[in-house]
């Protein structure tokens, strides 16, 4: 095969990979029931005037499947990090002990995971997006190149086939997560 046909397919890989990392990392933020640090992933806290990431300011843990505790770094802080999780709108309702803020995490109801799974396929649809704008991308680079028809079709078809096989990948990262957050 041409080197520059390898070129091609190997950065059309590399940015396959990293629709499917983005879209790992987006599921995760989806909650499925159980308590996890990513849940306040999102969350700011005002920290000497500015806004830092709850992560920078505090220890998140989960002791159990059904509870977040956050124990800030500097007591001075705890009441900015209930409002914080409080105006973050993320459904919980902390309560602050004087040494942590602790958060029990509801059991999701039927509605809600129905809501949460429409969500995962959302971000599901907007990874194999992702996948089609690499194909289409490299399927412009190939016929740029100056080669022959028979590199450039061959060349073609083995972008499709990557391409066959991502969507496959994000259907299958997709079906784990439907499965968890189903799971009661």
């Amino acid at each position: 095969m041409n080197e520059e046909v390898t070129f091609v397919l190997d950065s059309t890989k590399e940015s396959m990979d990293g629709t499917i990392t983005h879209l790992e990392k987006a599921l995760v933020k989806i909650r499925a029931g159980k308590a996890s640090p990513v849940m306040l992933s999102t969350v700011m806290v005002e920290y000497y005037g500015s806004p830092t990431p709850l992560s920078q300011v505090a220890n998140i843990n989960t002791p159990d499947a059904r509870t977040i505790s956050v124990q800030p770094w500097e007591k001075s802080i705890l009441q900015d990090v209930e409002t914080a999780i409080m105006n973050a709108n993320l459904g919980f309702n902390p309560m602050n002990n004087g040494e942590m803020v602790i958060i029990n995490v509801p059991p999701l109801t039927e509605e809600r995971r129905i809501q949460l799974v429409k969500q995962a396929k959302g971000e599901a649809e907007d990874a194999k997006v992702g996948i089609r704008n690499a194909r289409q991308d490299a399927n412009k680079e190939l016929k740029k190149l100056d080669i022959s028809e028979d590199l450039k079709s061959n060349g073609e078809v083995d972008v499709q086939d990557l391409t066959d096989t991502f969507i496959k990948k994000v259907d299958s990262i997709l079906k784990i997560k439907e499965a968890e957050i189903m799971k009661v």
